[in-house]
C-alpha cells in the first residue's frame, strides 16, 4: 500500500509540478472569449444536448412502452428508467470528446493556435488542462440539462440526480482527457471516422439499451472492460441504484483513464510543438 501511495505522489509530481493555475485559467479563459465572439459556438453548443435526449425519447420512452420492465440491481424498472442514466452518461461522454477531439484537432494542426500559446510561459500540460477544464464546462452544461429533463420525466429523484451529477464530470474528465490525447495522434479530418466509429460502437454496446448480460458470454466480458460500460454503470447505479462497492471500482477505471490520458496529451503538446 505504501508503495503504491508513494507511485501516485511520483506520478502528480512529475506530471503537475510547477503547474500554475494563473496559466491554466488563461488558457480557460480563451475559451471563454471564443464564446463570446458570435452565436454559431452557441448553437453548436446545445445541438450536442438533443441527440442522446432525442434517443432517450424515442427508445427510452417509445420502445420502453413495448418492453416493458427490465432488471437492475435484481429489481424490475421501466425501460425508460434503465436507459436514462446511459444516455446520461453518454451526453457526458460526448461534451467532453466533442471538445478535446475536434476543436482540440482544429487548434493544434490548423489554427496553431498551441505554437502561439507556448511561446508564452504556457506549459503543455497547462494547455492540456486548460482545455480539459473547458470540456468539463462543456460536459456539465449537457449534464445539468438532462438530470432536470430525467426528474421532469420522474426517471430518476432528486436525490438520484445530486448523486449522479459528480460521476458525470468524472466521465468528462475521463473521456476529455482521452480524447485530447487521441486528438495528438490524428493526421487529418479523415481519422475523424474512425473515432467516429469506435465512438458509436461504445454507444450500442455499453449496457446503454440492454443489460451486459443478456450478451453472449465472451461478448459480455469485451463489453466489461470498455470506458463507457464502468461510466454507464457508475451513473446508473447512482442515479437509481443499487449503490454498491462495485461503484468504486467503475470510478477508479474512470480516474486511472483521466490521469493516463492527461499524461499522455501533455506529453504528445510538448513533443510535437516544443521542438
Amino acid at each position: 500500500m505504501m508503495t503504491v501511495m508513494a507511485a501516485g505522489r511520483a506520478v502528480r509530481r512529475g506530471l503537475f509540478g510547477g503547474v500554475s493555475a494563473g496559466r491554466v485559467g488563461a488558457v480557460l479563459g480563451r475559451n471563454v472569449g471564443a464564446l463570446r465572439s458570435g452565436p454559431a459556438y452557441w448553437l453548436v453548443l446545445l445541438s450536442g444536448f438533443f441527440e442522446p435526449l432525442l434517443y432517450l425519447l424515442s427508445i427510452g420512452v417509445g420502445v420502453g412502452a413495448l418492453v416493458g420492465a427490465v432488471p437492475v440491481g435484481g429489481r424490475p424498472v421501466d425501460y425508460a428508467v434503465f436507459v436514462a442514466p446511459a444516455m446520461l452518461a453518454v451526453s457526458a461522454m460526448s461534451g467532453a470528446l466533442a471538445e478535446t477531439t475536434f476543436n482540440v484537432f482544429f487548434k493544434f494542426k490548423y489554427a496553431r493556435t498551441y505554437d502561439a500559446v507556448l511561446a508564452t510561459p504556457v506549459r503543455p500540460v497547462e494547455i492540456a488542462l486548460g482545455e480539459l477544464t473547458w470540456a468539463l464546462v462543456r460536459c456539465l452544461f449537457y449534464t445539468l440539462m438532462f438530470l432536470v429533463v430525467m426528474v421532469v420525466l420522474g426517471l430518476t429523484s432528486a436525490g438520484g440526480a445530486l448523486a449522479a451529477f459528480p460521476a458525470t464530470a468524472l466521465v468528462g474528465l475521463a473521456f476529455g482527457a482521452v480524447g485530447m490525447a487521441i486528438s495528438t495522434f490524428l493526421r487529418g479530418w479523415q481519422d475523424f471516422d474512425l473515432l467516429t466509429t469506435g465512438q458509436f460502437t461504445l454507444f450500442l454496446f455499453s449496457g446503454t439499451f440492454s443489460p451486459v448480460q443478456d450478451y453472449p458470454v465472451v461478448f459480455e466480458v469485451i463489453v466489461t472492460l470498455t470506458p463507457l460500460y464502468h461510466a454507464v454503470e457508475l451513473v446508473r447505479g447512482l442515479a437509481v441504484g443499487p449503490a454498491g462497492w462495485m461503484l468504486l471500482v467503475h470510478a477508479g477505471y474512470l480516474v486511472v483513464m483521466a490521469v493516463a490520458g492527461l499524461w499522455v496529451a501533455s506529453r504528445r503538446i510538448g513533443k510535437l510543438l516544443l521542438v
